[in-house]
């Protein structure tokens, strides 16, 4: 399915495949004024798709806004995440590999 969202197309414009090598996970994003969608990483690979994934080995719950701040680099991942911006169930780890899997481009 094609992306609708802007602001998670733009995810897979950062992707920095050196540091998925090997990696085989399901990164699910649920997103109220936004959307559902999926991001795959397959060996150093990503591929965005919009809905729900069945066995996502991450889901991320956040507003738009939240994830654009985080894509701009005005809020790390991990600081949404204490200050309480986004809802994390499943892996925590890959939830904090984000910002290293995401981070090509963005300055902080």
């Amino acid at each position: 399915m094609a992306c609708q969202s802007e602001a998670l197309s733009r995810l897979t414009e950062r992707f920095d495949a050196s540091a998925a090598a090997g990696m085989d996970e399901v990164f699910q994003f649920y997103i109220p004024d936004a959307g559902d969608y999926y991001l795959t990483v397959v060996d150093g690979r990503c591929e965005l798709c919009e809905g729900e994934h069945q066995a996502p080995s991450v889901t991320l719950a956040m507003d738009l806004d939240v994830l654009t701040s985080v894509l701009d680099g005005t809020f790390s991942g991990a600081q949404a995440f204490i200050f309480g911006k986004v809802k994390v169930n499943g892996d925590m780890r890959l939830a904090t590999a984000l910002d290293k899997l995401f981070s090509r481009g963005i300055t902080r």
